[in-house]
């Protein structure tokens, strides 16, 4: 159970850290915005004209007699709904780190070296278009993974009792696994640990994964707040990549049991 607590202490110290650095905050929320605006548009289009898409794919049940016909395409556009609603949760992540991919490696860099013994961080070494190759390669795998999970997830939603209790916790662990391994990559990545090998530590220490994502998941859920929490949750898994790697950190711990900062 230590692992649990210390996932969720570098959530935090991840947010700390973003708190004392006002510019590296300031940048990172820009993607996030960005991002934001662009689901926003998506989600708003569904919710006007879902019914339409549905009555467009349905033309087999339009001689069904009321009330079944209603209930039938209100089943289907609330099905369609929940769905965009639950790949928004799962690809927000992914695509804001596309699109901040230089904000968002400037800002786990200065972590890195705000808490290395020798003030360096690790540097990938490649192009900048060889790492937004690798990076959207590696999204799209993670996206792949993490769909076929939701469906899965969606389709147990309607066993009985199971489908209302388990499947639902269920749900937000694999969420925050999913969410950890796209926001480690960023420090990972940069370490030229490649996607399997990244997937094989995330799995060989679950608890501290889970410590980790599973909160940030369910805040994820209140709009606005993932724009809000993004910088914070890159800073956090640098530390939690660091943790993993066992690398060991410069005065990580002061007597109150918060990070100690170089800047």
């Amino acid at each position: 159970m230590h692992d649990l607590g210390a996932g969720f202490g570098h959530l935090l110290k991840g947010q700390r850290w973003v708190a004392r650095h006002g510019r590296q905050y300031g940048f990172g929320l820009l993607p996030g915005l960005i991002t934001l605006v662009l689901y926003t548009a998506i989600l708003v289009a569904l919710a006007l004209w879902g019914d339409d898409a549905v009555t467009w794919a349905t033309p087999f049940a339009d001689t069904w007699p009321s009330p079944w016909l209603g209930l039938f395409r209100g089943f289907l556009t609330a099905v369609l709904f929940a769905l965009a609603l639950l790949l928004a949760v799962l690809t927000f992540t992914a695509v804001t780190l596309l699109v901040g991919q230089p904000f968002y490696e400037s800002l786990s860099e200065r972590v890195d070296r705000d808490v290395s013994p020798d003030g360096t961080a690790p540097q990938p070494g490649l192009p900048l278009h060889r790492e937004l190759w690798i990076s959207t390669r590696d999204s799209l795998r993670i996206l792949v993974r993490a769909a076929l999970w939701g469906v899965l997830l969606f389709a147990l939603g309607f066993l009985p009792i199971v489908g209302q209790t388990v499947v639902p916790v269920a749900g937000f662990f694999v969420t925050g696994f999913f969410l950890t391994e796209e926001l480690t990559a960023v420090a990972l990545q940069r370490r030229g640990v490649e996607l399997r090998e990244r997937l094989t530590l995330l799995r060989s220490r679950k608890l501290l994964v889970w410590g980790f994502g599973t909160p940030l998941g369910l805040a994820f859920l209140v709009p606005f707040v993932a724009v809000f929490l993004m910088p914070g949750a890159v800073a956090g898994a640098t530390l939690l990549a660091r943790d993993l790697l066992g690398e060991e950190s410069a005065g990580a711990e002061d007597p109150k049991g918060e990070q100690v900062s170089r800047a």
